[in-house]
């Protein structure tokens, strides 16, 4: 088992190729800059973080209605041609935002173009996840790929994770060195050239990882809602509203000591922690079964976060982070590979966008209602967030060591 390791690790880069992998990280760092990008721009020039919490659940709300939409597109039509419709729509309401924004439309405007923005955000992530699925499923001898679906999914949540530490810091920075404008207008560049060079790349030419040979049609649209699959959505949704509770209550804590610009940094200790530990999934023994893991690991996450109103100091906070990194990391992974396991046939593209979709929603919710509540009741309130977000993960795992149990149809 040992020896499988490396070659299905040399197999997955034979047959995608370096260069997808470095399009594919980049093409998703625009995804993870909006949300922030958004929140800065609204707040510097219309002076009004409840509007900036608001438009930033708009993007969140946006992907929701959306996201899973465009990924039974994916699978109807094939991912290169939505793709590429969507890297051109994308940027261009991006500058449009932005335009809305700085001129003297009304704030409904404002909100309306952000559900736009969401609405049409290429979901490079689960899109991503589809096509190395569909090598594995289709390339990889059938021994190897129980251990090269888990080391995919944690090099894919260990990309996520990474994006999502350096989105924000690279909105900072844009926004700090140049204006408040230029974080979405880079998003918008970004996300035309690379989302476009992920469209083209040869991966993107499958319409359906599992139709047959006849074409015939993915399995139903309502095998997308068995309790197997929703209690995953369910759980990788409570990840996004760790996310955004987590970075919001964490900005309430930092400026309340003078420095609010600092919480990126400190957050980052738990982005990095956790992408380390995403990749570290891969070596864990079979033995450890994944609906184990995500109870373990959701169980450490839960225990630091009660730890959180307890941090006095950032480098108390900065503990707290790290051993929060150890949770949220191996259970986005173990969550991600059940949702790649109980793909409905056909439906590979439209389940891992719910997931992405999932995450993004999560994390817009929590960072508007954690803003609300850290204005009005205080950073104290709002540090208890973060503990009912892990909770409702931990719910969720519980809920899915029953659900395992159940008999369905899998890829």
């Amino acid at each position: 088992m040992t020896q499988a390791q490396p070659l299905a690790r040399s197999s997955m880069f034979r047959e995608a190729g370096l260069p997808y992998f470095l399009i594919a990280f980049v093409a998703r760092l625009p995804f993870a800059m909006m949300v922030v990008g958004v929140l800065t721009v609204v707040v510097s020039v219309r002076g009004s973080l409840s509007l900036g919490g608001l438009t930033s659940a708009a993007v969140g709300l946006g992907t929701a209605c959306f996201g899973p939409l465009l990924g039974a597109a994916a699978d109807r039509f094939g991912q290169r041609l939505v793709l590429l419709a969507l890297a051109i729509a994308n940027s261009a309401l991006l500058v449009v935002f932005t335009v809305v924004v700085y001129g003297s439309a009304s704030d409904a405007f404002v909100l309306l173009a952000a559900i736009g923005i969401g609405a049409s955000a290429p979901q490079v992530a689960p899109m991503s996840r589809s096509r190395l699925v569909t090598i594995i499923n289709e390339r990889m001898p059938e021994r190897q790929r129980p251990r090269t679906l888990s080391g995919t999914m944690s090099y894919e949540s260990a990309a996520d994770e990474t994006v999502f530490v350096f989105g924000p810091f690279i909105v900072g920075l844009l926004g700090s060195a140049i204006a408040p404008w230029a974080p979405l207008v880079g998003a918008a560049a970004l996300t035309l050239v690379f989302v476009g060079a992920f469209a083209l790349h040869p991966s993107g030419r499958h319409v359906s990882a599992d139709r047959d040979a006849d074409g015939r049609a993915p399995s139903a649209a309502s095998e997308l809602f068995c309790p197997n699959l929703l209690v995953v959505v369910m759980g990788i949704l409570g990840v996004g509203l760790f996310f955004g509770t987590m970075l919001t209550s964490l900005t309430a804590f930092m400026d309340d000591r003078g420095a609010p610009e600092e919480a990126g940094l400190l957050y980052g200790v738990m982005g990095v922690g956790s992408a380390i530990l995403a990749l570290g999934v891969a070596w864990l023994p079979p033995r450890f079964s994944m609906r184990a893991r995500w109870l373990v690991f959701a169980s450490i996450l839960l225990a630091a976060s009660v730890m959180l109103p307890f941090a006095d100091s950032p480098v108390a906070m900065m503990w707290v982070l790290a051993i929060l990194g150890i949770g949220i990391g191996p259970t986005l992974v173990t969550q991600y590979s059940f949702g790649a396991a109980r793909s409905p046939l056909g439906r590979s593209a439209t389940v891992m966008t719910m997931l992405g979709s999932s995450v993004i929603v999560g994390q817009s919710l929590g960072s508007a209602v954690t803003g609300e509540i850290a204005q009005s009741l205080g950073t104290p309130a709002a540090m208890v967030l973060p503990i009912v977000s892990a909770a409702i993960v931990l719910v969720s795992g519980i809920l899915n060591w029953f659900a395992s149990r159940t008999r369905q149809r899998t890829r």
